[in-house]
């Protein structure tokens, strides 16, 4: 691999009122490695993205970024001076026009005209011959609507790679994607390294840096930690870095004393309620004992999620089965419904589930639960505020004020907003859905902690996880699903990967 470095932060240092997001940071990147970048949320990944991808331009910071052999000024002209000088963002969020074709997408803003119109015969021959340089299997003509995830992730890098990128940063990519197309990423990684593009691979899924980086670097509260070869870190010393402490366990074992059965879904039957015809769960069984920890696992496409919405009133239209709470049979038909019966749901995604970003922490926290504040078509602001002050504070909530907007917060503490609304509302079941996804090893340790907590106290918690290790981790049983219908439910002791595996795949039968 070439030794040229190709980036170099010098001393940067940004700040914005009462906080310092970089503190006098200094590291390199080589022309051509795949460099990691972690840290928990807060660390300052994202200012030192935006700084070289010119939001925050040159002159609001302290310190030079070198680039190329030459001091980076953004910002000085237009937003697409980063991508013009050949540095592109493939953001988690993606973002692509869904009724738009491969091709369309690709070339958005820069189409190949000739005499006033665009020349469309050559935009998909241009496209075709990015995708096969880089081996990125994607029809040119595709409706991104048809597109797998993984796909659209591929859409993403041919459209930055079209703008001839030299650095490539590509922020929590897999955080949506099934191993198989983690796996096809990866691929696609190390083809860009042989081409000599340079990659930035920011996650907060550490074990990915052994599979894919070169060199990683550490960020902790706006400072650069360290800076090594990836083959001279294991996980525990990322861990340790990260966090400022070393943490010896990664799911934290509670004092938990399972009880009598609170919650029981009995040959459970759903369809599509936009498709009839598509039966989306097909024979679900199982039931939660009070203060315990349900794990629910299962590829992508089991029907976790579906299961979980579907008894939260708001996905499959159930045709056959029998849900029960509390012994009693109910009949979920809508989010209130089920929260009226005693559920309640943390959604897999939260930012388009689970909370309202451009409202604030108390109007997010109170939300569902406004009956309790309210009398006379009128609500106590005083009581409201109370309430929603003691779930943030209990859930240590990171915030200057409950009146900031939900957006302005990082992943984690917007996923203790999410749980802190359902707290709440006292279900006799708390439901959530990839509790975890997005948020950083100490986030994660602290969401660990609330589920054993919650537990403990005799709550009745429903976990599911696109991570088999945090399922085994955290759970007293295992619920297995594969292609809509449970397989079995295993005690954590007789829950081993490989039969987990076996289960959801259909190697294996109950």
């Amino acid at each position: 691999m070439d030794n040229e470095i190709i980036l170099e932060f010098q001393h940067i240092t940004k700040q914005f009122p009462g906080v310092v997001a970089l503190d006098d940071d200094s590291f390199q990147i080589r022309r051509g490695e795949i460099h990691g970048i972690c840290g928990e949320n807060g660390a300052g990944k994202s200012t030192l993205v935006k700084i070289l991808s010119g939001v925050y331009p040159y002159g609001t910071y302290e310190g030079k970024v070198i680039y190329d052999g030459e001091e980076l000024k953004l910002g000085q002209s237009s937003i697409r001076e980063a991508v013009e000088k050949g540095i592109a963002i493939v953001y988690q969020e993606l973002t692509l026009v869904p009724t738009r074709t491969v091709g369309e997408n690709v070339y958005l803003g820069k189409e190949p005209v000739e005499h006033g119109l665009i020349n469309w015969n050559k935009l998909y021959a241009d496209t075709r011959e990015i995708l096969e340089k880089y081996q990125l299997d994607v029809d040119p003509r595709a409706i991104v609507n048809n597109l797998g995830m993984g796909k659209m992730q591929m859409v993403e890098i041919a459209k930055a790679l079209s703008e001839n990128a030299k650095v490539l940063i590509l922020d929590e990519p897999t955080s949506a994607l099934s191993k198989a197309e983690v796996e096809k990423l990866f691929q696609i990684l190390r083809g860009l390294k042989e081409h000599g593009i340079t990659c930035i691979y920011i996650s907060h899924r550490l074990e990915e840096f052994f599979q894919i980086t070169d060199q990683v670097t550490v960020m902790r509260d706006g400072k650069i930690i360290t800076t090594q070869p990836v083959e001279k870190v294991t996980l525990n010393d990322l861990v340790k870095y990260m966090v400022g402490r070393e943490m010896k366990e990664r799911f934290p074992k509670g004092n938990r004393h399972p009880g009598e059965v609170v919650f029981e879904v009995q040959d459970l039957e759903a369809v599509d309620p936009n498709n009839p015809s598509r039966k989306v769960l097909d024979g679900v069984s199982f039931n939660v004992r009070k203060g315990e920890i349900l794990g629910i696992a299962g590829l992508m496409g089991s029907g976790r999620t579906e299961l979980v919405l579907t008894l939260f009133g708001e996905y499959g239209k159930i045709t056959k089965g029998k849900i029960r709470l509390d012994g009693k049979e109910i009949e979920p038909k809508s989010a209130r419904k089920a929260i009226d019966a005693g559920l309640s749901l943390v959604p897999e995604d939260r930012k388009k589930m689970g909370l309202v970003l451009i409202q604030s922490i108390l109007r997010n926290i109170s939300l569902p639960n406004l009956d309790q504040f309210s009398s006379f078509f009128r609500i106590n602001a005083n009581e409201e505020r109370q309430a929603s002050l003691q779930q943030a504070k209990s859930l240590t909530i990171k915030t200057s004020s409950l009146d900031v907007q939900a957006l302005t917060l990082s992943g984690g503490n917007q996923q203790k907003v999410v749980i802190s609304k359902w707290l709440l509302s006292r279900p006799s079941v708390l439901i959530m859905d990839d509790p975890t996804r997005g948020i950083d090893v100490g986030a994660k340790f602290e969401i660990y902690k609330l589920m054993n907590d919650l537990a403990e106290k005799g709550e009745a918690v429903i976990m599911i996880s696109s991570e088999l290790e945090e399922v085994l981790g955290m759970s007293d049983r295992v619920m297995v699903m594969c292609r809509g219908h449970s397989t079995l439910t295993l005690p954590i002791a007789e829950a081993s990967q490989e039969r987990v595996m076996a289960l959801a795949t259909g190697v294996a039968v109950a």
